[in-house]
């Protein structure tokens, strides 16, 4: 066997066995990264409804999810809203709560971003972006607020404060957040919300 061969059945043999090997560990690392994410979405929930003690998924599709929330009195506190959208530089993934009337939303949280360190990234921050959307009312589409404004009651019910210097990623996170809140409506609208429909049987 010539040299040529032996190395091309050596390569043959380590890749099989590479892959094998990572085969194996996705397979024993699948569990913990989806309970890992399961968390996560856990975490978001409490944080958009701070009230929540139990919550359920009650619709999901390929871009959007939405689960109920209830207190320890399992009364409803709302709806936590999963949904994510194209933003200046990369994939915005979000969740925000809303009341269970969908006329109010009571937080908004970024669960993953790639947008400008230090300009687009400040929709992550509490102080410059996100303390803006707390309490907005949200019967009609949100708009934004240009230029921004320093405090939230500065703002009419419906606006949301942009980010200076970062205006594309505030426009964007409003997108996001209007056109699922325009498919929340139409989904609540046909009944597909599983919690009505259980309620309705």
């Amino acid at each position: 066997m010539n040299l040529s061969a032996r190395m091309i059945i050596v390569l043959t043999v380590v890749g099989l066995i590479s892959g094998s090997f990572l085969s194996v560990v996705g397979l024993l690392t699948k569990e913990r990264i989806a309970m890992n994410q399961q968390q996560e979405i856990q975490n978001a929930i409490s944080e958009v409804l701070p009230a929540t003690k139990t919550s359920h998924k009650v619709f999901e599709d390929e871009s959007l999810t939405i689960y109920e929330s209830r207190d320890e009195k399992d009364d409803p506190v709302g709806f936590a809203v999963y949904a994510s959208g194209t933003g200046f530089q990369d994939i915005i993934t979000l969740m925000y709560g809303i009341n269970p009337s969908f006329s109010k939303i009571k937080a908004l949280t970024i669960l993953e971003q790639k947008e400008t360190p230090g300009l687009g990234a400040k929709i992550t921050d509490k102080t410059a972006f996100l303390r803006y959307w707390e309490g907005r009312n949200c019967e009609q589409p949100l708009s934004l607020r240009r230029p921004a404004v320093e405090s939230p009651e500065d703002l009419a019910a419906s606006e949301v404060n942009a980010i200076t210097g970062a205006t594309i990623s505030s426009e964007k996170v409003l997108d996001i957040v209007n056109l699922s809140l325009e498919r929340l409506k139409e989904i609540k609208q046909k009944g597909q919300l599983s919690s009505e429909e259980k309620n309705a049987t």
